[in-house]
């Protein structure tokens, strides 16, 4: 029996994502790390253009903390201690 053809994914009902709570990473200042060098790990790690990590850095900076990456909980979970490796200090948020 042909196996029957599975609907394009664009015609696909994203229903695994959309009813699952969205988490965030979130980077808090501290007074070890230099600026240059968490703009250097938001785009090695997040792939972000100079110009948007610069922009997280300058936030965690001056107000003291940044969002820098939404999704599911278990990649917020990688994120968070991706940023923990590097040295920084970051948590985990639920996305109300």
């Amino acid at each position: 029996m042909p196996a029957r053809p599975s609907p394009a994914p664009s015609q696909r009902a994203d229903t695994t994502t959309s009813m699952l709570p969205q988490w965030r990473t979130v980077v808090w200042d501290d007074a070890v790390n230099l600026m240059d060098y968490v703009t250097e790990v938001f785009r090695r790690h997040f792939g972000y253009t100079r110009a948007h990590a610069e922009a997280l850095m300058l936030e965690v900076h001056h107000r003291g903390r940044a969002v820098v990456s939404t999704g599911l909980r278990e990649r917020m979970e990688a994120d968070v201690l991706a940023m923990h490796s590097y040295g920084l200090r970051a948590t985990l948020e639920r996305v109300e």
